[in-house]
């Protein structure tokens, strides 16, 4: 975890974390308010190794729940960059067959914003209004990327 300056030091670990994209901050303050341990970005894995030995490709997942013993990857970007995620993780699952590894897809995501009312979704709900959180499990989110589901229409 990196930390800022005394200063500029929150009360919450997120709020000291600098974190490279702004769905890392918001998935560590879900995991902070129900008072889940993590690690942001705490180890890298190699992937490949050049002629040489030197690390030729690497993974680091952006957070490690220690509680779980469970690396979380967020990945809500286009689908090239998803596809390059998929191929790293499937090939950390070859290589370190004892590390467990969730991926959270762009709609895993947001599912948990919503459920969690972190950011409720602008069409679904009037601004001023909040949902209350729902115990955080982990198993809500699918390892691989689910089937296309049928949405249902918010009432």
């Amino acid at each position: 975890m990196i930390l800022p300056d005394l200063e500029d030091a929150g009360t919450q670990p997120h709020e000291r974390t600098r974190f490279a994209h702004n769905s890392e901050r918001q998935f560590a303050k879900l995991l902070d308010f129900y008072g889940i341990a993590w690690d942001y970005e705490p180890r890298t894995f190699i992937l490949e190794r050049d002629r040489d030995d030197n690390p030729a490709q690497a993974f680091s997942p952006d957070f490690y729940l220690p509680a779980y013993d469970l690396y979380i990857e967020i990945t809500t970007l286009n689908q090239k960059l998803v596809t390059k995620k998929n191929r790293k993780i499937r090939r950390l699952r070859e290589l370190y067959p004892d590390v467990k590894v969730k991926i959270f897809y762009q709609r895993d995501y947001q599912a948990l914003l919503v459920k969690y009312g972190l950011e409720p979704p602008s069409q679904a709900m009037p601004a001023g209004e909040t949902v209350e959180p729902f115990p955080l499990r982990f198993h809500d989110v699918a390892e691989t990327p689910p089937s296309p589901r049928r949405r249902r229409r918010l009432a």
